[in-house]
């Protein structure tokens, strides 16, 4: 098993979603999975029931201890609730992890619509968490928010992602999920330029945790010693193969399948 990798993220009773989705992933690509839990969410495919956040003081003493003694190659951050959450993740990983690549999932919305970042985080976020990132991987929705600007194609997305870049961010991997189409195009913007990666959109409901995933596979490969490219280009296979073979559970947006195994000449 090569690489160790950090996750700080919510839980999903559901499985399907944050934490359970991340080890999922992190464990299918050959690396280790540790984590710093900070919420706990009752949810299903149906939706995101009940939220209990924990104690920032308490996330930040999981997150010293797993880096103290088993140390990180890499980092993934999903759902950063609020405020003291968002500073207490930060200042740890900046005092603990600096160097580490770390990969930033600013989650703002569950897939059913319940909000999971107080929206008065929104500032700290991009003014703490983003210039910690090696790079942040937001949906439409979350970039139109970080952005400040509505994105309604590919040129839209550009230009948002320039500004995502503008705000100390060194990569943006802006996902095209929402726009419509047949395709699903994703921009990774650097400081190098910009490359399309263009996927035939698959026809499902089954899509659930598909950002947790891919965040914590990019991660994967970072710890692993992949270039962000790569390691952008295997998560994506493996979430594709994970989305068309899911098991169909639930009856709202399902889980996809974790298990599944990737080419390495598929990427």
């Amino acid at each position: 098993m090569q690489g160790r990798v950090l996750i700080i993220a919510g839980s999903d009773s559901g499985g399907g979603a944050g934490i359970q989705a991340d080890i999922k992933a992190v464990t299918a690509l050959g690396a280790f999975a540790m984590t710093a839990v900070t919420a706990l969410t009752a949810q299903n495919t149906l939706g995101v029931h009940g939220v209990v956040g924990v104690d920032p003081a308490f996330i930040r003493q999981q997150i010293a201890v797993v880096l103290d003694d088993l140390g990180a190659d890499a980092i993934k951050t999903g759902m950063l609730h609020s405020v003291p959450v968002i500073e207490a993740v930060c200042e740890e990983v900046a005092a603990r992890a600096r160097g580490v690549p770390l990969v930033a999932d600013p989650v703002m919305v569950a897939k059913g619509g319940h909000p999971l970042l107080a929206p008065d985080a929104v500032g700290t976020l991009k003014a703490r968490l983003l210039p910690l990132a090696t790079v942040i991987t937001p949906n439409l929705p979350e970039a139109e928010v970080l952005a400040g600007r509505p994105i309604r194609d590919v040129a839209g997305m550009r230009a948002a992602a320039a500004d995502l870049r503008a705000l100390g961010v060194p990569a943006v991997l802006l996902k095209g999920g929402h726009l419509d189409g047949d395709t699903v195009t994703d921009l990774l913007v650097t400081a190098g330029g910009v490359e399309e990666f263009v996927s035939p959109r698959i026809a499902t409901r089954h899509t659930h945790g598909t950002g947790c995933t891919l965040a914590s596979a990019i991660a994967t490969g970072l710890a692993q010693g992949l270039g962000l490219r790569d390691a952008v280009a295997r998560a994506r296979a493996y979430v594709l193969a994970a989305i068309a073979a899911a098991p169909g559970y639930g009856a709202g947006h399902g889980p996809l399948d974790h298990g599944v195994t990737v080419d390495p000449g598929r990427f």
